[in-house]
């Protein structure tokens, strides 16, 4: 390895106290491996640094020399490699991380979950689509909130059981979700998907509907408009005036002035809202969800932006 890329890898992992090299960057992962290694910084810590190897192929082949580990993702803790996904899944699961980053670990708790009805049965008619399974709970450092079905995890997960489900929850998470109420909400195009509400979570994004910013757009208010979606869905359809959220367009808005009005949209109006709490947690004060996403906006607003 040339003596200017290891400088560069030395002076990126000084960089911050928690720096990850991945694939893709924290917002759009683009393995499963980084995807599981943001999961777990993402409940642990609001904020971190990422690199996107792929971006930068001097690093992405220098940094396993520099390491002297074969793959990628590899995390770095205050200057020291601690290892890939499986070590840090290893040491979430035994606590270790917790202590690396210093910082306590959370009670173990049985929270206290409410679902409705209406949510009850949208959950067992997507129970049955993913072909069965445990309902889990996330709850991140950011109050960001994710669903889905699927086999236990880990030992150490908190278990509840709700209805005829049974409910799993990260200790994280468990800690962040007493008073979680899982209700049902429709969305534009008639379906019906899963809203999660929490009595814990600070209240930082706001929901925009369609109208409102085809009216803001119409008396040309300043604001920067930031689609949160793969480059793929970007090709077929889009809003005009838009930009694509990667690592570039990331470090360009946190240069932003913290009262600039940012508006998130994905599909439906749930990555978006990941997004926009997460920079909501960087100080931001005037952060919009749009409401449905880009497909509200078809029905709604510009029926010649395709729908899919």
């Amino acid at each position: 390895m040339e003596s200017g890329t290891r400088d560069r890898i030395q002076q990126l992992v000084e960089s911050n106290q928690v720096f990850l090299f991945m694939k893709g960057h924290r917002g759009g992962p683009q393995c499963g491996f980084s995807a599981q290694i943001v999961q777990i910084l993402d409940r642990v810590l609001p904020s971190y640094e990422t690199f996107d190897v792929l971006s930068d192929m001097e690093v992405r082949e220098g940094i396993k020399e520099f390491s002297d580990w074969p793959t990628i993702p590899q995390l770095y803790i205050g200057g020291e490699f601690q290892g890939g996904c499986d070590i840090v899944r290893e040491m979430y699961e035994a606590g270790e991380l917790h202590e690396a980053l210093g910082l306590e670990q959370p009670s173990v708790l049985e929270p206290k979950i409410t679902v409705t009805e209406a949510a009850m049965e949208v959950l067992e008619r997507a129970k049955t689509q993913s072909g069965g399974g445990d309902l889990h709970i996330g709850v991140d450092s950011l109050f960001r909130h994710s669903l889905g079905f699927g086999p236990a995890m880990s030992s150490a997960e908190v278990v509840r059981e709700i209805g005829d489900l049974t409910v799993r929850l990260d200790r994280d998470s468990a800690a962040r979700a007493d008073g979680l109420v899982l209700d049902a909400q429709q969305m534009p195009d008639g379906t019906m998907a899963i809203n999660c509400s929490n009595p814990n979570a600070p209240v930082a994004v706001r929901q925009m509907p369609v109208e409102q910013l085809q009216q803001l757009r119409s008396i040309d208010q300043e604001m920067r408009l930031i689609d949160v979606r793969t480059v793929e869905e970007r090709e077929i359809a889009s809003i005009d005036g838009s930009v694509l959220l990667d690592e570039s367009v990331a470090r360009e808005l946190t240069e932003l002035e913290r009262d600039t009005m940012l508006v998130f949209y994905c599909h439906s109006g749930q990555r978006s809202q990941q997004a926009a709490e997460q920079f909501a947690s960087m100080g931001f004060t005037n952060v919009h969800n749009l409401a449905g996403g880009i497909d509200a906006w078809s029905v709604g607003v510009d029926a010649d932006v395709p729908r899919y």
